[in-house]
């Protein structure tokens, strides 16, 4: 098969990884920029054309992986969106990961379909500010920007008063942002579990550093192999199937009354699971996607 990974960067842990798990099998990848490939939106031969080095040239397919950034968001899906219409396969499709990277939208369909996560609050109006911050319990609570990632954007507020100040303070940059309630119990940790298909593959806990309550890696959290309780399991499936996701890095949180859905990731890193569990992560994307490109290209799941 010939398989194209939409990334940016060639050099990134898991684009490599993908690349290495593909020539593995036998396969042909081939790593895209996506801001380098432009498209043909024609009724009849709809195509993307990749121009790199002065030369111009059609891409052509049997299946893509999309590891879109955050700020590429827009563009990196409609040239994904343009290889659907083109039929080819893509373990995510555009209108998934779109509905996953706006956290609002993503909070909102989760609970439509009944899926636990911390009572989360929005609202445009300045005179609502003690309204939201009642809403989640009052303090301690986060305030998370909505195109925050890796935890950059997500900011703990200890007391109402703290919390009214950092909420005008965003509203004074006409930032978009979310207020959620504050898991204490969960001791500053979390749980990515990485969802193919209908299966959790994988799973590990990340625990903030000292005087830290956010545990991503990236800001210096350590991980290690976590196992999952059979309603954990269930929960990051229903999520990644509520976005539509075949791919996903649901992260879940340990309550008193329950797991809880923080976010549901769609381009999940692999580094920090590969080696927190010592499992081939990126063996099993390829295995899936060339079980699951029998299927055919369009395989639309969720709502929104």
């Amino acid at each position: 098969m010939k398989i194209g990974i939409l990334s940016r960067n060639s050099k990134l842990y898991s684009t490599s990884r993908l690349v290495e798990a593909a020539r593995e099998r036998g396969h042909e990848p081939r790593v895209v920029d996506v801001l380098k490939c432009y498209m043909n939106i024609t009724t009849n031969a709809p195509t993307v054309r990749y121009r790199s080095g002065g030369v111009s040239e059609e891409l052509q397919f049997d299946a893509v992986i999309p590891r879109i950034g955050a700020s590429v968001t827009t563009y990196g899906c409609a040239v994904l969106r343009q290889f659907e219409v083109s039929g080819v396969y893509s373990i995510n499709e555009s209108i998934a990961i779109t509905r996953s990277r706006d956290k609002l939208r993503a909070h909102q369909l989760l609970a439509r379909k009944g899926v636990g996560q911390p009572v989360t609050s929005y609202a445009h109006s300045a005179d609502a500010t003690n309204d939201l911050i009642e809403s989640v319990n009052g303090a301690p609570l986060i305030v998370k920007v909505m195109a925050s990632t890796h935890g950059n954007g997500v900011v703990l507020a200890e007391t109402d008063k703290a919390a009214e100040t950092l909420i005008n303070a965003f509203r004074g940059l006409k930032a978009d942002f979310l207020v959620q309630e504050f898991i204490k119990e969960a001791g500053g940790s979390d749980i990515r579990c990485f969802v193919i298909g209908d299966k959790v593959v994988a799973a590990m806990q990340r625990t903030a550093q000292p005087g830290e309550f956010r545990s991503n890696l990236h800001r210096g959290g350590s991980a290690q192999v976590v196992k999952l309780r059979p309603d954990e399991r269930r929960l990051a499936v229903q999520a990644a199937t509520v976005m539509g996701l075949d791919l996903a890095g649901v992260d879940i949180i340990r309550s008193s009354h329950g797991p809880l859905v923080l976010e549901v990731n769609s381009s999940p890193g692999l580094k920090g699971i590969e080696s927190a569990t010592n499992k081939d992560i990126a063996g099993a994307i390829i295995d899936y996607i060339v079980k699951d490109v029998r299927n055919g290209p369009n395989k639309p799941k969720g709502k929104g």
